[in-house]
């Protein structure tokens, strides 16, 4: 029986290098975790691709907030996955969507052909979560050729959405992998696995690593939402083993 597999959101070339040591077979690269990610920097992507031997795809998401896409915003989402052919990326992850909650077919169609001329795979995002009927989006997907869905069930968490993830992974059988994702951690990878059916799974698996600097000014917050400026979120080797060791308990 073919192992469940481990793909890592990596917020960075520090957590991108600690998922290839803990196991991962993918990362996700992207930025911006607290917006639920966005596209990394050129210098992110080319450092990233010259470090790692596992497979990187990259995230195309110019901004936070909802997936529907102004054409400067579209044409910039195009500009990226050209970049990401050029620097010699695995794939790209990708999701528009209109507003009325359908998937906008025509621009996924155009962005999914540019980047499989090119050899690269392509992954559906969480912008699915957020589909009016995610069973007419699947086959929407299937039929544009990606090759998987990351997905919460449509709930906040990947455990929470377990028997919508169920479902999904029936449908699909084997013209598209389902990929969990969302809150999974150490606590409930097992659990995912054995109700869900997924052969594959998606964690950022960070840890918290305290600042080396020795001066700390602590009467100033560097952004708008309170946080800890001394600290940093970074993907944790053990976590990511730990994650592939349950997974496949």
């Amino acid at each position: 029986m073919q192992p469940v597999s481990l793909e890592v959101c990596a917020n960075s070339v520090t957590s991108a290098l600690a998922a290839q040591e803990g196991g991962a077979v993918r990362v996700e690269l992207c930025e911006n975790l607290k917006e639920g990610g966005t596209t990394p920097s050129h210098g992110t992507i080319l450092m990233a691709r010259s470090l790692l031997h596992i497979k990187l795809y990259v995230l195309i998401r110019p901004r936070g907030g909802d997936f529907l896409y102004n054409d400067m915003e579209y044409q910039l989402m195009m500009a990226d996955i050209r970049y990401c052919i050029d620097a010699g990326c695995d794939g790209i992850v990708i999701g528009i969507l209109n507003e009325d909650g359908a998937i906008d077919i025509e621009r996924c169609t155009e962005m999914v052909r540019l980047a499989r001329q090119w050899g690269l795979g392509v992954t559906f995002h969480r912008a699915f979560d957020m589909c009016a009927d995610q069973h007419k989006a699947l086959e929407e997907i299937i039929e544009m050729g990606c090759e998987r869905v990351l997905t919460s069930g449509g709930k906040s968490t990947a455990i929470e959405g377990a028997s919508n993830l169920n479902r999904l992974v029936e449908q699909a059988g084997d013209r598209i992998s389902i990929m969990p994702g969302s809150g999974v951690s150490e606590a409930n990878v097992a659990d995912l696995i054995h109700f869900t059916g997924a052969k594959e799974v998606h964690s950022s698996a960070r840890i918290k690593v305290p600042s080396k600097m020795k001066f700390h000014n602590d009467h100033i917050m560097m952004s708008a939402e309170a946080g800890d400026e001394y600290s940093i979120d970074v993907t944790g080797v053990d976590r990511v083993k730990e994650l592939i060791r349950l997974a496949n308990g």
